[in-house]
């Protein structure tokens, strides 16, 4: 049964479909933000923010790539107002009702706007950033098209970056199985949820791939809930 998790699924999530329906897309995204909430996922990203953004005098353009429903967006906006941090938060999301439910969802943050774009479209297209953010968009992609992420992400921002994702590991894939079974509704988190775990990563693959894009001088470390954290800090050592 372990031999599963000894390499990454490339199953395809069933959000990911080109034609997933706006009410069961909404209904999933929902459940992601609680899932994101009970377990303290937020806190992740958070932590690697406090290493890339240091200084109150500047604000930061922060780019959370795959943003989805939005609730990173929100968890940086609130963290950043209680410690006095200028931010401006833009999230891209190639998906049009994904960014129909983060315009509604983030409406009452001014720091916050999204864009429907293709990641590669929008990192090349000149804007200026300081940290580019994923949270649970990495597994959605395959090694190749990480080693061109890491290296966009890295090439493309002043400051740094910032991943948050899942690790591959059996205690974790039982666990929200059996969790998602309980309190969900949706046909997408009942299938997804498992299913990104086996999509999820070992530290090992994570540096390797950092390595092929010639990502150096990289913080990458287990955090809870089975989540790995990534923080590159440009022209600086990380330390974490």
């Amino acid at each position: 049964m372990l031999d599963r998790f000894q390499h990454r699924s490339y199953e395809a999530e069933l959000m990911d479909a080109p034609d997933v329906a706006r009410e069961a897309l909404f209904r999933n995204l929902h459940e992601l933000n609680f899932i994101n909430r009970t377990l303290g996922g937020h806190s992740v990203t958070i932590k690697g923010m406090k290493e890339l953004i240091t200084d109150k005098n500047k604000e930061y353009h922060i780019v959370d790539i795959g943003c989805g429903g939005g609730d990173a967006m929100i968890a940086i906006a609130e963290w950043a107002r209680r410690n006095v941090f200028k931010v401006k938060i833009t999230g891209v999301d190639i998906n049009p009702h994904a960014m129909e439910f983060a315009n509604g969802y983030c409406k009452n943050y001014r720091e916050i706007s999204c864009i429907q774009s293709d990641y590669k479209d929008y990192l090349t297209s000149g804007a200026t950033v300081d940290i580019a953010h994923c949270a649970l968009f990495c597994h959605h992609l395959k090694d190749q098209e990480l080693v061109e992420l890491f290296d966009r992400m890295a090439n493309g921002s002043r400051v740094g970056f910032v991943i948050n994702d899942l690790q591959r590991n059996w205690f974790a894939y039982h666990s929200i199985k059996v969790l998602t079974s309980f309190f969900s509704s949706s046909v997408l988190v009942k299938n997804d949820a498992p299913l990104s775990v086996l999509r999820g990563f070992s530290r090992d693959e994570l540096l390797r791939m950092l390595k092929s894009a010639n990502v150096k001088d990289v913080y990458v470390a287990w955090k809870w809930a089975f989540r790995y954290l990534v923080v590159f800090k440009k022209n600086h050592e990380n330390n974490l």
